[in-house]
């Protein structure tokens, strides 16, 4: 998810904020080297929480959440039911596996692309939600932790009431991407295959192994700045602002919706 959110530049179609499309590689031309070029590593202390707060409600049989994967209103009997399609879902399976702990699963046309577990503490005052996404060549993690502010409402199940985030956790395998600049355009690669190439043309071009079918345009603003469009279909759905500094150590890495808002932003350190 980190990586697929700073390859494609979009705030995500997911609760966490699917940090979910990275970038590319392909053959280079010759030219002097670019203080993009090389392999960074998003900071995890520049990890953001989400700033609203979580709801759940479990309750007669029914779940509903604003703040988990999907922001899902269905049955909570196991079983698949449609939900609003997005890029990377278009139904989901909600089950109470005992007491304290629920796990919701959401999948595109039959096949699973994430699978959340959320569990409480023996107090019943922290959540810790655990998403596994299963749309990249390696499974990618990402954890929330959650302080209990707000209970939910007498015979709900526990994981039921408001919960603000103060911790998210990413696996290693998300953190890495590899930029590349050159006079022509400008692209970038993961580890886990996500990769694209934009020339400096406005055009828009696909995002190789993203099964969102994300399209990536790219513009250099200067030296040290670029700047990248995310659409999908037709339909604009972000983008990003990446500026290296001037020690060409670090890359701060801005996230923005289709209006131009700023919606989450990263660190990355240049690696060895």
């Amino acid at each position: 998810m980190a990586g697929r959110a700073a390859m494609e530049g979009a705030a995500c179609e997911m609760p966490m904020a699917r940090f979910a499309v990275l970038l590319l590689l392909t053959p280079w031309s010759a030219f002097a080297q670019s203080p993009f070029d090389g392999t960074w590593r998003i900071d995890p202390a520049s990890l953001q929480v989400p700033p609203a707060p979580a709801e759940y409600l479990l309750a007669g049989g029914r779940f509903q959440c604003t703040g988990c994967t999907g922001n899902l209103s269905i049955q909570a009997d196991g079983r698949d039911h449609r939900i609003p399609d997005s890029a990377y879902w278009n139904s989901a399976s909600v089950r109470s596996l005992d007491a304290s702990t629920v796990q919701i699963r959401t999948k595109k046309d039959g096949k699973t692309f994430y699978t959340e577990t959320d569990t409480l503490s023996a107090d019943g005052n922290e959540l810790t939600q655990l998403v596994q996404d299963t749309t990249e060549a390696e499974v990618v993690t990402t954890e929330t932790r959650f302080h209990r502010i707000g209970k939910g409402p007498a015979g709900a199940h526990r994981i039921s009431g408001s919960w603000r985030a103060y911790l998210v956790v990413r696996s290693e395998n998300s953190l890495l991407i590899s930029y590349k600049c050159t006079a022509e355009g400008f692209g970038a690669e993961t580890p886990l295959g996500e990769r694209y190439y934009a020339k400096f043309d406005g055009k828009f071009v696909p995002v190789e192994d993203d099964p969102g079918q994300t399209m990536v345009a790219a513009k250099r603003i200067d030296e040290r700045t670029i700047e990248t469009t995310t659409k999908r279909g037709e339909r604009i759905t972000g983008g990003a602002r990446l500026t290296v500094r001037p020690d060409n150590q670090t890359l701060d890495f801005v996230n923005r919706d289709a209006s131009g808002r700023q919606t989450g932003s990263v660190i990355m350190r240049k690696q060895p």
